[in-house]
């Protein structure tokens, strides 16, 4: 799970959106997605399950390194 920082970084710029702009669409705080992306936070559980919901993407594709975004 070492990559959803990363992962969670291109879904949002492929959609276009801010850090700002998601944080709100998500219910959380703007510098918690910044943390994350960075490598700084790990997401709870409910939150990987709102980010998988929102881009549209299995939990197993956001969690598993070795799996790729589609």
């Amino acid at each position: 799970m070492e990559r959803i920082g990363q992962k969670l970084h291109r879904l949002r710029t492929q959609r276009g959106l801010t850090i700002r702009e998601l944080a709100i669409m998500l219910g959380i705080s703007y510098s918690y997605i910044a943390q994350i992306e960075t490598g700084q936070k790990t997401p709870s559980a409910n939150l990987i399950l709102k980010m998988a919901n929102f881009f549209n993407v299995s939990i197993d594709q956001l969690m598993r390194d070795e799996l790729e975004l589609d």
